[in-house]
């Protein structure tokens, strides 16, 4: 049915024009009769009209144009007649008759009009309910996960995709009768979003990332990552560091080795979590590991202890070189962010304080990260004021976290930040505050280059998702994913790399150490 409508001026309400042939005898009888045609100099309509049409809402009026002086003569014409308007031919008693059918089926289409909308709002909430109430369990915990990454997922384009077309496409065509076909259909909706940070962990996966983090864990002592710009060219997984008395660094394995394989399944396509799980196990229970150490490929079998995380270590050195002469230093080795690590760093800093300290030696070598917010609290204990990190996501800086002087403890004392290639993600948060606050030195070489911030949500059965909820850029904006920190100052291949090596190194007149010792402490 073609139907166009029109306006007049002599006649504000629009005509509804219909190509449909309407059949009388089809309809109901509230419809208005054919009008005989009106006969006018200029126009010529004919006009039949019926209340509904197939479905369609059609005026039942009609209307002609008449000039100005004609009509003013017709109506006078009316008043004083009993019938027939002599100027426009139009019999007054059927002019009533049309208005009272009028006024009738304009009532009747309206209760038609205001049932049917009642109809079609009535259905359409049950059309909207009926999904709902036909979910199972399985398509919940799939839409708590969809909805997880929705509201926390820094790429709001969801990697150019539309989010919420996945979602229904996923709930029509992905199986999930059970838990693991469920499980299957969230990692692959989060493969969609190529960022291999944002994972899905099974119940016991998201117990142990979550007990890593308060402060033990059982395993070979690694932390690993994919290969970097550093070591674009390696395949496989990339150490970041390795936790000192571990089994791991027992055996050798240091920072920049790749895992080829694990337990003779190769890594090339591995996915680090999955890696890290393989890597994790039973105390006491061994794993077999295939290392490439420069040119050099070892196979080493490995037995897993509880590695227990204490995140600070503290020692107090004397520079004995000429001119520096008990020059006292407090050298304070933070290995990971977990829980207790800002309070730790209190602690060693008022312990070494005690011991008339001049200056602090921060070492974050092979400390891959943890915890964002202890990253931020332990550069406040650093910084009396100053933008410690940016937020951001794809539309540009959404928060911005400052010190202001509430949690200083120590912003006075000459700072040297000693920086590697396992110094990764809240640890390159806290070098790269101190750096661009012009609060401390850096020494070492490039960071790993980690510039996503990565938060943990629990969902109802147990499991949890890992999610990418921001990028970050340092106080002088730079974004250092896939780039790392670059240092302000190189350190020698043979610097030592623990405590105990550190204050020998200066307790040697001879020794590298106190040859840069005044280069290193002068402000």
């Amino acid at each position: 049915m073609e139907a166009v409508a029109f306006s007049f001026a002599s006649c504000p309400i629009p005509l509804v024009f219909s190509s449909t042939k309407i059949n009388n005898s089809q309809t109901n009888r509230r419809f208005f009769p054919t009008r005989r045609p009106i006969h006018n100099p200029h126009f010529t309509w004919k006009f039949q009209v019926s209340n509904i049409i197939q479905g369609y809402s059609v005026s039942p009026l009609w209307c002609a144009m008449f000039n100005i002086s004609g009509r003013t003569k017709c109506l006078k014409a009316v008043k004083g007649a009993e019938g027939t308007c002599a100027c426009c031919g139009i019999n007054i008693h059927k002019i009533i008759s049309w208005q009272e059918k009028f006024k009738h089926n304009i009532s009747v289409i309206f209760v038609r009009l205001v049932t049917g909308m009642m109809l079609v709002i009535s259905v359409s909430l049950i059309v909207c309910k009926t999904p709902s109430g036909a979910l199972t369990e399985e398509n919940r915990l799939f839409l708590e996960a969809w909805r997880t990454v929705d509201r926390a997922y820094y790429d709001k384009t969801f990697n150019g995709q539309s989010w919420f077309r996945y979602r229904e496409n996923a709930l029509r065509n992905e199986p999930m009768n059970t838990r693991e076909e469920t499980y299957m259909a969230i990692r692959k909706m989060l493969s969609t979003l190529d960022d291999p940070f944002t994972r899905f962990l099974e119940p016991e996966k998201f117990k142990s990332l979550r007990s890593g983090t308060q402060g033990a864990l059982t395993g070979v002592g690694l932390s690993i990552g994919y290969p970097t710009m550093l070591n674009e060219s390696a395949t496989g997984l990339v150490v970041i560091s390795s936790s000192p008395g571990g089994p791991a660094n027992k055996a050798g394995v240091v920072p920049g080795d790749v895992i080829l394989a694990i337990d003779d399944t190769s890594t090339e396509d591995m996915d680090i979590y999955d890696a890290a799980d393989r890597l994790q196990g039973a105390e006491g229970s061994s794993v077999k590991l295939a290392i490439r150490s420069g040119s050099e490929i070892r196979n080493l079998v490995l037995k897993r202890e509880k590695v227990t995380l204490n995140p600070v270590k503290s020692r107090l050195c004397e520079i004995t070189s000429s001119g520096m002469d008990g020059f006292r230093i407090g050298y304070i080795k933070l290995t990971s962010f977990n829980q207790n690590a800002s309070g730790a760093v209190k602690d060693a800093i008022e312990m070494l304080r005690n011991n008339n300290v001049k200056a602090f030696v921060l070492d974050l070598r092979d400390n891959s990260g943890g915890l964002f917010p202890e990253g931020i609290e332990i550069a406040k204990i650093w910084l009396e004021k100053g933008v410690i990190v940016y937020i951001c996501d794809s539309r540009g800086v959404r928060d911005i976290y400052e010190a202001d002087g509430s949690n200083t403890v120590a912003a006075s004392e000459p700072l040297v930040v000693l920086v590697n290639r396992g110094t990764a993600s809240a640890s390159e948060i806290l070098a790269g505050a101190l750096k661009d606050n012009k609060r401390a030195l850096l020494y070492g070489e490039p960071t790993f280059g980690k510039g996503k911030i990565q938060s943990v949500f629990e969902l109802s059965d147990g499991s949890g998702l890992a999610v990418t909820v921001a990028r970050y850029e340092t106080p002088a904006h730079t974004d250092i994913n896939k780039v790392g920190i670059i240092p302000d100052h190189a350190l020698p291949t043979s610097f030592p790399v623990d405590e105990d090596g550190f204050c020998a190194c200066f307790k040697d007149p001879a020794s590298l150490c106190n040859l840069n010792g005044a280069e290193l402490f002068a402000r």
